[in-house]
């Protein structure tokens, strides 16, 4: 498996990094795995709003797209 390795991350993102971490019950390690693992299965933004704009030749009222970003949501 590949490793990570994140230089001069200052201090004080690092405390609250581990701080998250311990409130999770995790370790630093496991939260960030977490964390990264999370962000990686994320659909980019603007992968989303091309997709809302496919919608209604791109005139998506708003109601509409919150309904495909919640299915959206529900799919995850």
């Amino acid at each position: 498996m590949p490793n990570v390795l994140v230089r001069d991350l200052p201090e004080d993102v690092h405390r609250e990094l581990a701080a998250r971490a311990e409130r999770a019950g995790q370790s630093l390690q496991q939260f960030l795995r977490s964390e990264l693992e999370s962000l990686a299965r994320r659909e980019p933004l603007d992968d989303v709003l091309a997709r809302i704009g496919k919608h209604r030749s791109g005139k998506a009222r708003i109601e509409d797209a919150a309904a495909i970003v919640r299915a959206d949501r529900d799919r995850r």
